[in-house]
């Protein structure tokens, strides 16, 4: 090894595309969580939200889409709560996520921070955020702006969630979207298809994979796991116990 004496090599992963090859592939079609950030009754959050629901059953996935009226704020009722419960469940069940919310003075709505919010990072040793796949949009009523997805990605990140590179804005949202509630074509329509796409392709890369992909070398070292997948590990652990 070379010389890092504040390293415990036990713990020490070193990654290699061998390590990497899923142990077994699923074969069910990818489940993908869709959260929205308004309870207007025409939201332009949930429109594209539906739109990218299409789009993603089209691409062959799993979709739910989760309804937060009646979800209270968070810490204003326990967590079995009938709606906290729905929106835990769904999340561990899913694979992937989309967000979208509507700009609010320049960030994210109550609507959709209180869903994330709910959400914990381990909860009776399951993690119902970490390693899944996370695609971000949102809806202006002005110009394009990119503070809500901005904000959202900061949010996936602090989630542990792997937030795919392309996202989507969709400015003055009300003039996009047909009275029927169906999204007009053109760029913007373009970039959710573009988004979609890319989660679905995000979300078959690491599904199999994302336990390993997120496993951190501090937690082993505090919880006394061997690094996966390292043919050092276990005499390393010895070395470390005989010198102990």
């Amino acid at each position: 090894m070379i010389d890092l004496p504040n390293v415990a090599a036990a713990h020490l992963d070193r990654p290699t595309l061998a390590v990497l090859d899923a142990q077994q592939v699923s074969a069910h079609r990818p489940r993908i969580l869709l959260l929205y950030g308004s309870l207007r009754e025409r939201s332009y959050s949930k429109l594209l939200t539906l739109e990218a629901e299409r789009l993603l059953l089209e691409f062959g996935c799993e979709t739910r889409v989760f309804d937060p009226a009646g979800l209270p704020q968070p810490d204003a009722a326990p967590a079995d709560h009938p709606k906290v419960a729905e929106l835990r469940q769904l999340s561990t069940w899913s694979e992937g996520h989309v967000w979208c919310s509507p700009e609010r003075h320049g960030a994210i709505s109550g609507i959709i921070k209180s869903q994330i919010d709910w959400l914990p990072l381990e909860s009776g040793g399951v993690r119902p955020t970490q390693g899944r796949t996370l695609a971000v949009m949102q809806v202006s009523g002005g110009s394009q702006s990119f503070n809500a997805v901005n904000t959202l990605r900061l949010l996936g990140r602090w989630m542990r969630m792997i937030t795919i590179p392309n996202q989507s804005s969709v400015p003055k949202a009300y003039t996009e979207f047909e009275e029927n509630g169906r999204m007009k074509p053109g760029p913007l329509y373009d970039r959710v298809v573009d988004v979609m796409e890319e989660l679905v392709k995000f979300t078959l890369l690491t599904r199999d994979r994302s336990d390993y992909l997120v496993d951190r070398y501090s937690e082993r070292k505090a919880e006394g796991r061997l690094a996966p997948g390292s043919e050092h590990a276990a005499a390393a652990m010895a070395q470390e116990e005989a010198q102990a």
